[in-house]
């Protein structure tokens, strides 16, 4: 490996269950690239040479190597991949183990704050070179900081202007941060942490708000309108729900949110609303959640006969969860009976009400054709719109 004077180790082996994916926190998508993807591409571009050292869950290290070696190019010489332990500690510790031998100062990054601009690097590396010791970013905080008993009680409120919310990359001299982690015997939970409970002195820098952590569908969203080219529309996504019932003249009718007397019910595990069945559909579907049979299945034992306005509820949850907004949404019933037309005002006030933003609802027949036709049920369509 060439040498290098400073190491930059990126921490990349995070499950991220917050986040709400399958994959490992830094293997989820932005756009067109991995999170460890974009966290690299910002290293590879300081303006000297640097070992980039990433660490990833053991069954991401041949993913982590050949995404890595992609984003270094011809700086791959100074890249290496190493396995991560248990909890972030082990997992820097093993980067540590990886340093080359002409390697003074290193700096740790969470590979999360796949954004953080090569000027906050930059930074870090001069001030450890400059004061010799710790050095870390950090912005002000906004808020008021309560400090709380272990029961919620307010035991007292410490002055902000004395408080920083620290970010990555954190920057050391090489053979105090190796000593102090030598000496750890408690989990701490930032690199900073460890490097003063050694007796390290620790300075906080001008942090970046573009260096913030991905760690909610929240916090994804944002991320995505940071790549998407200018002028796109990938904050607005559209999705459609189909759903259809067969009538069932012992149950009730709900649809649309709304109990209809002297109708035919519709057969179905829950009340049948085949007009809010569709909406979630849509809404999920928009989200990229899935659909209503894998969210909400029949051997879930909660929506037994459960109304239409639990199911909105419940798809609003993961919709918001991942990040998303309603706009709106349209639904069109396909049906002979009931007719939509006398009560129309008041669905669209009901669903308006449920979702949380304008719904429209419009009614059509089939002309005698199929099984609406033929009187066997309802088919409601939808269309939904999301912004991020």
């Amino acid at each position: 490996m060439p040498d290098a004077a400073v190491a930059v180790i990126v921490v990349a082996a995070g499950s991220g269950t917050r986040l709400g994916r399958p994959e490992p926190k830094a293997f989820v998508r932005v756009g067109s690239r991995t999170i460890l993807e974009h966290a690299l591409e910002t290293v590879f571009s300081l303006s000297e040479p640097v070992q980039v050292i990433v660490v990833a869950p053991s069954a991401q290290v041949a993913e982590a190597t050949s995404l890595a070696r992609a984003t270094a190019g011809s700086a791959a010489p100074y890249l290496s991949v190493v396995t991560g332990g248990d909890t972030r500690q082990q997992s820097v510790a093993a980067g540590l183990a990886e340093l080359g031998p002409q390697v003074a100062v290193v700096l740790v990054h969470d590979a999360a704050r796949a954004f953080t601009p090569s000027d906050l690097f930059e930074a870090v590396i001069s001030g450890v070179r400059d004061s010799g010791g710790g050095v870390i970013p950090g912005l002000p905080l906004a808020d008021t900081v309560k400090q709380t008993d272990w029961t919620g009680k307010v035991e007292s409120t410490p002055d902000r202007a004395t408080l920083a919310a620290v970010q990555t990359p954190q920057g050391f001299p090489r053979e105090a941060l190796v000593a102090a982690y030598a000496k750890a015997t408690e989990q701490h939970t930032d690199d900073a942490s460890v490097f003063s409970a050694a007796g390290g002195t620790v300075t906080v820098i001008d942090g970046d708000p573009l260096a913030y952590k991905i760690t909610t569908p929240w916090d994804l969203r944002r991320a995505e309108g940071l790549v998407a080219p200018a002028g796109s529309t990938s904050g607005i996504r559209v999705g459609t729900g189909v759903d259809v019932h067969a009538f069932d003249d012992s149950r009730p009718l709900w649809l649309g949110g709304l109990y209809w007397p002297a109708e035919a019910g519709l057969a179905g595990h829950s009340d049948g609303d085949a007009v809010c069945h569709a909406i979630c559909d849509a809404l999920l579907s928009a989200a990229g959640l899935g659909d209503i049979g894998t969210r909400f299945g029949t051997a879930d034992s909660r929506f037994v006969e459960a109304h239409g306005d639990i199911f909105i509820r419940e798809t609003l949850e993961l919709v918001h969860g991942a990040g998303f907004t309603v706009g709106n949404v349209a639904v069109q019933v396909v049906s002979n009976a009931p007719k939509v037309a006398p009560r129309r005002v008041e669905v669209e006030a009901r669903l308006t009400e449920l979702v949380g933003a304008p719904v429209s609802v419009s009614a059509t027949t089939t002309d005698g054709l199929g099984f609406t036709g033929r009187g066997e049920g309802v088919m409601a369509t939808a269309t939904a719109l999301l912004n991020s």
